[in-house]
């Protein structure tokens, strides 16, 4: 994948209150995360295509939000897992990482559409 997403332009094309911009980059940082884990995306393209800097700053400017941070944190870090640790070692942390950050989305989801 080459294609990058452009973070900022999407939060900005969403109409309302950051409560619904959370709640797209919940639903992007699902998918990405269910592509990752399905074998569609590798870790490197996740952080070329949504984890990147480029991102992670729109995310600080625009939604402000720790959770959010959180995310595209674990995000940014999965490919290093593998140049990190022993594959075991690594297989095993990468799960646990894909789980927390599949976990905070659906908190912000989840959090953010009690609210709506």
């Amino acid at each position: 994948m080459k294609d990058s997403i452009d973070l900022s332009s999407i939060l900005a094309a969403v109409e309302g209150d950051t409560t619904r911009r959370l709640r797209v980059f919940a639903l992007l940082g699902l998918g990405i995360v269910d592509s990752i884990s399905n074998g569609v995306m590798s870790t490197t393209d996740a952080v070329n295509v949504f984890f990147n800097a480029q991102n992670c700053h729109t995310t600080k400017k625009i939604l402000r939000h720790d959770t959010a941070d959180e995310v595209m944190g674990r995000g940014v870090q999965l490919p290093d897992l593998f140049e990190a640790l022993a594959e075991p070692e690594a297989q095993q942390e990468f799960q646990r990482e894909i789980a927390a950050i599949r976990s905070l989305c659906l908190q912000l989801l989840t959090l953010h559409l009690a609210v709506a």
